[in-house]
């Protein structure tokens, strides 16, 4: 599976009982749709979608979203939504962890597009981005994994890069990437005020509609599972995670016509893409579209 280990196996039948234990007016015919890093999502009727974690950690990342998603999700532009809570879920039927109803949004991953086709969203998610990383109260969620000085993470990059892990289950330059990484870390720390930070900006977090015909459409960003506050280069690791060459200039041209940036800023978020890309392929691999998201990140850092 193109994830880690699940801690329970979460099934429809599971999510109709709590749903018709706790939210009945909410109750449908359930159905699978997707399973994640930390969670299922499961359709319920035509309307809602249930979100459940399927690892222990994801628990408190929901309630993290019951709590801070609905007054995030208010800075997004008009016609790109978030998948706010309209219920919260209690664990129950030998469920151990919280879980939400949220509504459903047709669309695909980003994820299943070509990189090529993914040019036509860069100005509207850097406008969402943008929008999104305003300044967050000091009470906003705190995440040791987002947000923070690169310095915190590098412990642990520096292991994964000298390891030869990731050698081995994609093609790579482990010592261009620690070069990349030294480049990220010597950029200068941020120094601004904590500004919201979504935290996993990749494309299977990004839902889109349309084709190469039609051009692709950016309908919502997803799974704020990861929120947080502190330095706004972290989102700006989209650039490399969603986006080939022209489609990251397009990226960068929009966002710096938004807000001020400096050579800094894309260096520290280069180097979040590569901490996110490589901390996807050391876990998972590269078989499946999320291992492919990380490979592919991997890949754009050494081209710039």
């Amino acid at each position: 599976m193109d994830a880690p280990e699940a801690d329970v196996e979460v099934d429809a039948e599971l999510v109709a009982r709590l749903v018709a234990a706790q939210h009945p007016a909410f109750l449908g015919p359930v159905r699978p749709a997707a399973s994640g890093w930390d969670n299922v999502i499961m359709r319920i009727g035509e309307r809602w979608a249930a979100r459940m974690p399927r690892r222990g950690l994801a628990d408190r990342l929901v309630r993290s979203e019951q709590r801070w998603l609905r007054e995030v999700a208010g800075s997004l532009p008009d016609g790109v939504a978030a998948p706010v809570p309209v219920a919260a879920g209690a664990p129950g039927a030998g469920y151990p962890y919280a879980w939400s109803i949220t509504p459903w949004f047709d669309g695909g991953a980003a994820a299943s597009v070509d990189p090529a086709e993914r040019r036509a969203i860069a100005e509207p998610l850097a406008d969402v981005l943008v929008a999104l990383g305003r300044p967050a109260p000091a009470e906003a969620p705190a995440n040791p994994f987002r947000g923070v000085p690169l310095s915190y993470r590098d412990d642990v990059l520096s292991e994964r890069l000298s390891s030869g892990r990731l050698e081995r289950v994609v093609p790579t330059d482990a010592a261009a990437l620690a070069a990349v990484w030294r480049d990220a870390l010597a950029a200068p720390p941020w120094a601004g005020a904590a500004r919201w930070v979504h935290g996993d900006p990749h494309p299977g977090n990004l839902l889109v509609d349309g084709d190469a015909a039609d051009g692709l459409r950016l309908v919502a960003l997803l799974d704020f599972g990861d929120l947080t506050a502190g330095d706004p280069a972290t989102d700006l690791a989209a650039a490399w995670l969603v986006f080939d060459p022209p489609g990251r200039a397009r990226f960068r041209a929009r966002v710096e016509a938004l807000r001020p940036t400096d050579a800094g800023d894309w260096a520290r978020a280069r180097g979040w893409a590569l901490a996110m890309g490589s901390a996807i392929v050391d876990t998972v691999g590269v078989g499946g579209p999320i291992g492919r998201v990380g490979a592919h990140a991997l890949a754009q850092v050494l081209l710039d």
